[in-house]
């Protein structure tokens, strides 16, 4: 059993409507994370969230690339870049947090994905590997040492997000039942083989300590 700390975060990813059932970029059985991680939630003093936070024709999306279709893949600058349905944009329902989520204590909401011409699924760093969200400096000046993943989308903004805590020099898990995957030509078993290869541990909820 893990009991998380004054050293520990937990990282809540993107649990927005976008990603639940009936969104845009709907993660199957998406909405399932929720009660779990409201129930782990409450054995943790600190928690940050993130916010996937599109402009209107954000380059990531299929729309803005005539001819292109959502899951193609095109070579931007910052190179491959996966092309999405219109998803998250500021202001909109689609990118609201879910309603269902029950964190009064988390003390900080990272928006993300909001520069026009880069994505962003890290809550670290931007896509083009140098963007940072200023989150890794934040969570040095409190002192955290061992950062906790859980949300949407397992395969995307939750592994990236793990593998740059570990970059950044954190003890990183990510509890694999408080996320749910997109699982797009193989991206589920990719990710969790780079996040193990990169020391990222995977738990369940029930080895947390509440």
């Amino acid at each position: 059993m893990i009991k998380p700390g004054d050293a520990s975060v937990l990282l809540v990813i993107d649990v927005q409507y976008g990603f639940l059932p009936g969104g845009s970029l709907a993660v199957k059985d998406g909405d399932q994370v929720v009660p779990v991680i409201n129930r782990i939630a409450g054995g943790f003093a600190h928690v940050v969230m993130t916010q996937d936070w599109h402009t209107p024709g954000h380059i990531s999306f299929a729309s803005s690339h005539p001819g292109k279709k959502p899951f193609e893949t095109i070579d931007l600058p910052y190179g491959k870049q996966v092309l999405w349905p219109d998803h998250c944009v500021q202001g909109t329902d689609d990118a609201a947090l879910s309603r269902d989520l029950s964190i009064p204590q988390a003390e900080l909401i990272i928006r993300k994905g909001f520069h026009h011409n880069v994505d962003s699924y890290s809550a670290f760093t931007e896509a083009d590997g140098k963007t940072t969200t200023g989150l890794a400096a934040y969570l040095r000046a409190r002192a955290f040492e061992q950062v906790f993943v859980a949300g949407l989308a397992t395969d995307f903004c939750v592994a990236w997000t793990a593998l740059d805590a570990r970059k950044a020099g954190f003890e990183t898990w990510v509890i694999e039942d408080a996320c749910r995957g997109l699982d797009t030509l193989g991206s589920l078993a990719k990710a969790w083989a780079d996040m193990t290869q990169a020391g990222v541990k995977r738990i369940q909820s029930a080895d947390i300590a509440l």
